[in-house]
């Protein structure tokens, strides 16, 4: 495992943490190509009963590093990121994420495929991809008008703007917020209970409140990822990757 991402199991429970504080843990095509193997070793591992989800630092994730992303753009479904994110839809093991700081992008729609999240008061979301000139990914455009109603999901994916632990709440893209100080043992706690439930039971539970939109995701994700790398290449998305660039330098 590279050091990019951490893989710690104890007791049932596999933490990942994504390892790039100096980025805000933002991913690159090997990161996602390593917690795709991750997950997929952890799904045929009988000593997994749980996955937490952690990022270094103090931030959960910044989403893509753009440089690393145009320089490794996807080109196809087998590219890393959707790599992941289909092995994320059909993990059959409980995900529970426990995100502090920010969740840029795909930090934010990622959790749309996780069983319990909990969040720090202070962190910080953002689904920012019609301000880059691209659309959404992870199955967002199904998953979050189901989940937070069509009015509050059009606001923070065609706005692209931040918005905060409490609204992440609204929307229901979190089980739960807390102080800072509190995050940890929360999520160390949660993860200990399904932990400790019957390991087939909760498979199945799991599968039965995901299946019936099982064929929907999956058709969701291929089309939003074909549109995706259409605005990957557009003008319109060149413009907005080099204004970004240009004013972070």
């Amino acid at each position: 495992m590279s050091d990019t991402l951490l893989s710690h199991l104890e007791a049932g429970v596999l933490t990942l943490t994504f390892n790039r504080p100096q980025k805000k843990n933002a991913f690159t095509a090997e990161m996602y190509s390593l917690a795709a193997q991750a997950l997929r070793d952890a799904d045929t591992n009988d000593a997994v009963r749980v996955v937490v989800l952690a990022g270094a630092g103090g931030s959960f994730t910044a989403g893509n590093d753009l440089k690393d992303f145009l320089e490794n753009p996807p080109k196809g479904e087998d590219s890393p990121v959707f790599r992941f994110l289909h092995t994320l839809a059909h993990f059959t093991r409980p995900i529970v994420a426990r995100v502090e700081g920010v969740a840029v992008g795909i930090g934010t729609t990622l959790l749309l495929h996780c069983d319990y999240v909990a969040a720090s008061e202070r962190a910080v979301f953002s689904m920012p991809f019609v301000n880059l000139g691209l659309s959404p990914e992870g199955a967002s455009s199904l998953l979050l008008p189901r989940l937070a109603g069509m009015a509050l999901a059009s606001e923070l994916l065609m706005f692209g703007e931040p918005f905060d632990a409490a609204t992440a709440l609204r929307a229901g893209l979190v089980n739960r917020v807390v102080p800072d100080a509190e995050l940890e043992s929360l999520v160390s706690s949660r993860a200990a209970a399904l932990a400790s439930r019957p390991v087939e039971s909760v498979r199945l539970t799991k599968k039965l409140l995901r299946e019936p939109l099982r064929a929907a995701v999956d058709e969701t994700l291929s089309r939003e990822g074909a549109l995706f790398m259409q605005r990957l290449a557009s003008a319109e998305a060149r413009e907005a990757f080099n204004a970004f660039l240009s004013k972070k330098k």
